[in-house]
Parts: C-alpha cells; sequence; structure tokens
C-alpha cells in the first residue's frame, strides 16, 4: 500500500502545551494540535505563541499535525545588535 500524500496548511501558534506540543490555529479557521518534527528538534528551531508556522497533516486525522516550519517573523526592530553585546565588554568596538 502506498503512503497518503500528507496536507500541508499554514496557522498560527496561540499555545504552548507540555511534551513540546502546540495548539495551532489554521488559516481555515480550525484549531488542532500539532508537535514538532525532527528536523526542527535537530536543527533547535524554537517556536513560541504568535509564531506562523506550516503545518504537516494526514487527512485520516485532521485534528492532529506536525510543524514541519517556523516561518520567519516581519517584526518590527528585530535586527538589532546581538544579545548579550553589552556585557562583553565592547567586543564591538573599533579599536
Amino acid at each position: 500500500m502506498a503512503k497518503e500524500e500528507l496536507i500541508q496548511f499554514e496557522g498560527l501558534v496561540t499555545e504552548i502545551l507540555p511534551d513540546a506540543r502546540y495548539r495551532v490555529q489554521l488559516d481555515t479557521g480550525h484549531e488542532i494540535v500539532a508537535y514538532t518534527a525532527g528536523k526542527m528538534k535537530k536543527n533547535r528551531i524554537k517556536t513560541l505563541a504568535g509564531d506562523r508556522v506550516t503545518v504537516e497533516m494526514s487527512p485520516y486525522d485532521l485534528e492532529k499535525g506536525r510543524l514541519i516550519f517556523r516561518h520567519k517573523d516581519e517584526r518590527p526592530g528585530a535586527g538589532g545588535p546581538p544579545r548579550g553585546a553589552a556585557q562583553r565588554g565592547g567586543q564591538f568596538r573599533r579599536r
């Protein structure tokens, strides 16, 4: 038997649940519970509430899904200096 095609949806993470699970509001209006895909765990990609994500779902169970991609946020002011630059004792000054 061939593997079924998976369906992809985009949505918004509304809540972080225990055991690396998330409540996701899909663009279609449905709300599902999703878990982090293995590649996202391997590459240590963090997902927070409010992030836009792509979810992969089986056509047999439309209540559960797998987070496969976290979209880059277009928040203003996100391109500031690196974290901890002030504590490093002027590492970024010209000499």
